[in-house]
């Protein structure tokens, strides 16, 4: 059997986890704040917080941000339920916003939408590949949007605009412009879920990209005390002599990332860019190569002029078929032992949003792509041997469904 996405644990991961339990700090410690600077200076950015999930840390910038009942987020339609999720939590309204061709937000469509109760926007980077960002960046700072922004905080005070909070779970290593996604917008938020490019079994990291008059150090202390519980001291700095004291200045979180996840997260970083990027890129090259001959194959875009994709999901589209027969192609797939998968069942098909009155009908885009999208086995130790036994499996799938009809 193909798997979709297994883990890469090896000896130099179980030792780097073993060094972490013999050292004593298994919880919040140095291997966790030499992982959030490596992340920072990949990232160019000056301060990231490192934290137990992508979830957890993005609800604490809505949180930081204010965000509250009565407020609106915008956020694309075709994501994966944690997106929306915080917005939910934090008791404001989920504004959904129709896809384009890339899988990401259709950012011309994002200023319709926007109101005074407009908050924050989270565009998703889907697959791996950056939004785009400039566009996004234009439009939250023309004057008749920024006109619009009702602060109601004394952080949205300072910002005077739309926070953009990027949902880039899926596009560590990912370029936009030349540099590495982390520094485009105001916060940027990683996963390092198990099955992302970079794990740390589970986890996630903030890169703090504030503009001026906010102190991005500062703010990271912020961050930081409200990653624990609102306590102003963290475990580390609780061992520094004569120092046990702390005080609780806010009812915040528990979603601090500890050293034994970050000990994977720092072997996973350091063959980053020398192994892992490559062979993914690698796969994503041969699987083109082989699909390209065949028409009712629509290739991925994952690189263009100004992005270039963390190649996390090989996202296939398939031309004429129903959803009937793509769930049927899904189910001859496995039938040959090769695992694939969907990304993603729109938000408005999941029971909860769509008891709010969600529609899928009025997404059409993202209704189109779902119904024929396929995600293909991307993962480091996948051989071009097994590459051409999915690309077959897919084939033969295909074409005897779309033969029987």
């Amino acid at each position: 059997m193909i798997p979709f996405s297994p883990p890469r644990i090896d000896d130099k991961i179980i030792n780097e986890v073993a060094d972490a339990l013999r050292s004593g700090w298994i919880t919040t410690g140095p291997k966790t704040k030499l992982f959030e600077k490596k992340i920072a200076n990949y990232c160019s950015v000056s301060n990231v917080l490192a934290v137990n999930s992508w979830t957890t840390g993005a609800e604490l910038l809505l949180y930081w941000f204010g965000i509250k009942e009565g407020d609106e987020v915008i956020v694309p339609v075709y994501t994966y339920c944690a997106t929306a999720n915080i917005v939910i939590h934090r008791g404001a309204k989920v504004i959904m916003v129709d896809m384009n061709s890339d899988f990401g937000i259709d950012v011309s469509k994002i200023e319709k939408f926007i109101t005074s109760k407009t908050k924050a926007i989270i565009p998703v980077d889907v697959g791996g590949l950056p939004i785009q960002f400039d566009e996004l960046k234009e439009i939250v700072n023309k004057p008749s949007v920024k006109a619009k922004f009702n602060p109601q905080s004394e952080n949205q005070e300072k910002l005077g605009r739309i926070m953009i909070l990027s949902d880039a779970a899926h596009s560590f290593g990912a370029t936009y412009n030349g540099l590495k996604v982390g520094s485009e917008v105001d916060f940027t938020v990683f996963s390092f879920h198990a099955v992302k490019n970079l794990t740390t079994a589970e986890g996630g990291a903030i890169c703090i990209n504030l503009p001026k008059p906010f102190d991005n150090a500062e703010i990271y202390k912020q961050l930081n005390t409200l990653s624990l519980h609102g306590q102003n001291k963290d475990a580390l700095a609780k061992t520094q002599k004569g120092s046990w004291e702390y005080d609780v200045i806010d009812a915040g979180f528990k979603c601090n990332m500890t050293d034994i996840l970050s000990s994977i997260g720092l072997v996973e970083f350091d063959r980053y860019e020398s192994e892992t990027l490559p062979f993914r890129k690698r796969i994503f090259k041969e699987y083109t190569e082989l699909l390209s001959n065949y028409t009712w194959a629509i290739i991925p875009h994952y690189v263009d002029q100004k992005r270039e994709s963390s190649y996390h999901l090989y996202l296939l589209r398939i031309k004429d078929i129903t959803l009937a027969q793509r769930n049927l192609i899904i189910q001859e797939i496995f039938n040959q032992d090769v695992s694939v998968n969907v990304h993603y069942k729109p938000l408005p098909l999941l029971s909860f949003y769509k008891e709010l009155g969600y529609k899928l009908d009025d997404y059409p885009m993202a209704e189109s792509t779902w119904e024929c999208e396929i995600s293909l086995p991307v993962y480091y130790s996948l051989s071009t041997e097994q590459i051409e036994e999915v690309v077959s499996a897919v084939v033969f799938a295909i074409e005897k469904i779309k033969n029987n009809v």
